[in-house]
């Protein structure tokens, strides 16, 4: 392991390539979280997430390479993905409520190997400056170690997500990112 890294962006044309490595760096980070099989994320599900959202031409991702390895990656979403009319009575501050000052951020996974180094952080920074949104949100599962991430860079929570009858209830989170 080396303690350098590289960080490349990526549109929707790019997926395709990319797809089976992303999915195999998800596994590997949440190997150890039953919690996350439990509600029903599987890499399977991620596969549909991710090719779904790269169907968008402002589809974003960010990758982080160590010694030519996939070591983490982070991709936004729209937030209309996840906004809704259940949700949005939940998200109390008013420009946070706008499409056009939003951008969500489905994921940011890191390999094990490498968590507790700041590619998380770099790879959040990194999506944040590629898209320049006012505000920024991401679903969190209630208690999960990446809180303590997402704290730190000033997530706030923001309320209560479920994606649908069965689904898990997770934590949306908020974040003015004074861009």
């Amino acid at each position: 392991m080396t303690d350098t890294f590289a960080l490349r962006r990526y549109g929707a044309g790019d997926v395709a390539l990319l797809l089976d490595t992303l999915v195999d760096t998800w596994a590997d980070a949440h190997a150890e979280q039953s919690d996350v099989a439990d509600a029903g994320f599987t890499p399977d599900a991620l596969r549909r997430q991710i090719t779904g959202h790269a169907r968008r031409d402002d589809f974003t991702l960010i990758t982080a390479y160590a010694d030519g390895h996939l070591i983490g990656y982070g991709f936004r979403c729209t937030p209309a993905y996840w906004y809704g009319k259940d949700l949005l009575p939940h998200i109390t501050p008013e420009d946070a409520r706008t499409t056009d000052s939003l951008a969500g951020i489905c994921e940011l996974a890191v390999r094990p190997s490498w968590q507790g180094q700041g590619i998380g952080a770099h790879l959040h920074q990194a999506l944040l400056d590629a898209m320049r949104p006012r505000w920024a949100s991401l679903l969190a599962m209630p208690g999960a170690p990446a809180q303590q991430l997402y704290q730190r860079l000033g997530y706030r929570y923001a309320g209560p997500y479920k994606s649908g009858p069965q689904g898990p209830v997770l934590d949306l989170l908020l974040l003015r990112t004074n861009l």
